[in-house]
């Protein structure tokens, strides 16, 4: 550890990763703060501003000088309870500076920076100050100067549907407002860049946006009085991350989010990730409502067939919407008489709850608050302890509708108002035991760190807007996008691709495909039973043997838009599963298996038939088996809008 003690107008000074080829440079020169990054010599963050306004204050840019600065490296492993990956590298070097006004103000506050092998990261850190302990933000302006000339695929931010857009490819030059992030980049010098953010807590979420000198700049999401956020000192922002790559598929493997949040602080050894089946897709394509009728899905024997399904089926869980008193007429306009502890008349949750715990399936709890968060805060407590009293330890929550209502007031889902809602919710939970997949949340941002019952959110658009509001190219966008930003509940694994009321643009095999391509803690096979049962129960069994848990992730290829191939092994066992989708087109991937252990492994391949296709013949597939080692190759066939799932179990004979 290195400490400079100076007071300096003017201060340079340069960090490097641990493998020394990214380089961050710290400026401070007429009152002004400056950083730029580099990889290999080459520009990826020109000289960019970073700027802090306290409503009622002066810009934190006047009269600063450089107090003290101090440099160290850090190198651990982290182990998780859950995820993608067991081991996790956390390894950076890192900066502090400490700055203050020689002024009357005399207003100090710090910026930390940590650069990684592949990301940099830095936040505002704000102590007590010298005249007040509270403070409202004003603004937040910290650019990330990139090259107009780059490309970028994203979404727009402050849409009636939160994240839930179809992905466009743009110019950064071309953006009109902002967007959400991770905001996925490519550089006309070859680097992948995604600009996002972590530890998102007590803040409003980052969106970017071209500021009025076309340098792409923070725009942090306001509260309903315009404001960005009031917070109590001391206070830490959230870490602003931008991830570094020298390919779309080498991004897709960046976990420095997580690195950026702390350890749990607690014990979560009860955490368990689930695959479920839910009383879900048959209310989509309008065989049951949602709301209490004739055909009213959720009823005390509609759950008792689907418990003795998951049991036949071999899955562990079972979501249940529509059980509660709330859904009648226009549910979207009447949340606020939505009761979470009062079921409808034909669901009695005590006695579903008890049929499950005998047949050893968990229930998974549904809260649809229609973003009217003051009639779901009421009942918060009441709702948890009433699910946990019946020994429901997952919930899905909803959040549907174009803003939320906390204090009276309508709020954006993603300004500082809802991240602490959605933070309440975690909170909570864990006090309970309970595990939560959030829909219509606020963006992941590595929190599962340090709250693991979080198994997953949804925060873009998934297989409910299929019928035409979902393009094959979408699933190809998510792993260089949303996906960087955590698992998603995609609600995978529908059979019935033609249903007239909701016709699925996929192949069968890239529905197979999802449960390895889509990570989430809490996994759903989203079709009715009786088509798993009756239709396609050779292709359930990998729905069924797939795990929700990983030991490790390689992704093996892609680029962006176009297709995805990853491997993951499962943490259970010594067996790999290996996904892969593609666009509207067809192609062929090669795969060497050169990431396999030592021995023999049997491989039982899903692949698209030569003649599939997600518009013409989407049921076409092949299911073929054969024994490959470390050595070997595949050669694999998507049909447009096609996928193949593989599962390699290795031989008990194999060696070691």
């Amino acid at each position: 550890m290195t400490w400079w003690v100076f007071r300096k107008e003017e201060a340079e000074k340069t960090i490097f990763s641990p493998n020394g080829k990214i380089r961050l440079d710290f400026n401070l020169k007429n009152n002004q703060v400056f950083y730029t990054v580099s990889k290999d010599g080459k520009s990826i963050i020109k000289k960019s501003k970073l700027e802090f306004e306290i409503l009622g204050e002066d810009l934190f840019k006047n009269n600063l000088k450089l107090i003290r600065n101090r440099t160290s490296r850090h190198e651990e492993t982290i182990e998780t309870i859950w995820g993608e990956d067991k081991y996790l590298e956390n390894n950076y070097t890192e900066a502090v500076f400490y700055l203050a006004e020689s002024g009357k103000a005399k207003r100090i506050f710090t910026l930390r920076f940590r650069v990684f092998n592949s990301a940099v990261a830095f936040r505002y850190e704000i102590p007590p100050q010298p005249s007040f302990s509270t403070v409202t933000v004003k603004d937040e302006r910290t650019e990330f100067n990139i090259d107009l000339n780059s490309i970028c695929w994203q979404i727009p931010a402050y849409q009636p549907d939160r994240y839930e857009y179809n992905y466009e490819r743009t110019g950064i030059y071309d953006l009109e407002n902002s967007v959400h992030t991770p905001l996925t980049i490519k550089t006309p010098n070859g680097f992948y860049l995604s600009l996002h953010e972590a530890a998102l807590y007590n803040y409003g979420s980052m969106t970017i946006k071209l500021n009025h000198d076309k340098v792409l700049s923070s725009d942090i999401t306001p509260l309903s009085d315009g404001t960005k956020a009031h917070v109590n000192l001391p206070f830490n922002t959230p870490w602003r991350l931008i991830m570094i790559a020298d390919s779309a598929i080498e991004l897709t493997a960046n976990r420095t989010m997580y690195c950026l949040n702390d350890p749990p602080s607690g014990d979560f050894t009860w955490v368990k990730t689930l695959k479920f089946i839910g009383i879900w897709w048959a209310m989509y394509v309008g065989e049951w409502t949602w709301a209490p009728g004739e055909r009213h899905g959720a009823t005390t024997a509609h759950a008792k067939e689907y418990i003795d399904a998951a049991v036949r089926l071999g899955i562990s869980g079972l979501l249940i919407e529509g059980w509660n008193e709330g859904w009648e007429g226009d549910w979207l306009e009447n949340g606020i008489n939505n009761k979470f502890t009062v079921a409808t008349p034909d669901f009695n949750l005590e006695e579903v709850a008890s049929y499950a715990k005998a047949k050893n399936i968990e229930l998974v709890g549904h809260h649809e608050t229609v973003g009217f968060v003051d009639n779901y805060e009421a009942q918060l407590e009441d709702a948890y302890n009433y699910y946990a009293a019946n020994g429901v330890h997952y919930i899905k929550t909803g959040y549907a509708g174009s803003q939320i209502i906390i204090n009276g007031k309508k709020e954006y889902h993603h300004s500082q108002a809802g991240v602490n809602h959605y933070q309440k919710t975690v909170e909570l939970a864990a006090k309970k035991k309970i595990m939560l997949d959030i829909h219509e949340p606020i963006k992941g941002t590595g929190i599962e760190r340090t709250w693991p019952n979080l198994l997953t959110r949804e925060g873009a658009r998934g297989q409910e807007y299929e019928g035409g509001g979902l393009r094959p190219s979408h699933a190809c966008y998510l792993p260089y996008t949303r996906l960087l930003a955590g698992g998603m509940d995609y609600t995978n694994g529908i059979f019935d691709i033609t249903n007239n009321v909701k016709r699925i643009s996929t192949t069968l095999a890239r529905q197979v495909a999802y449960f390895v391509t889509i990570y989430s803690g809490m996994a759903m096979a989203a079709d009715r039973p009786f088509i798993y049962e009756e239709k396609y129960p050779e292709l359930f069994e990998f729905i069924k043997k797939v795990p929700t848990n990983f030991e490790k992730t390689i992704p093996l290829a892609g680029e962006i838009g176009d297709f995805y191939v990853v491997a993951r092994k499962d943490r259970g066992s010594e067996d790999w599963y290996i996904g892969g989708v593609t666009h509207s087109e067809s192609r062929r991937v090669h795969i060497n298996l050169d990431f396999l252990d030592s021995g023999v492994y049997k491989a039982k391949m899903y692949i698209d038939g030569e003649d599939a296709h997600f518009r013409d013949n989407p049921y076409s597939i092949n299911i073929l088996e054969k024994h490959v080692g470390k050595s070997d190759s595949l050669d694999i066939y998507m049909a447009p809008g096609g996928g193949f799932a593989i599962s390699l179990e290795r031989s008990q004979s194999s060696g070691v």
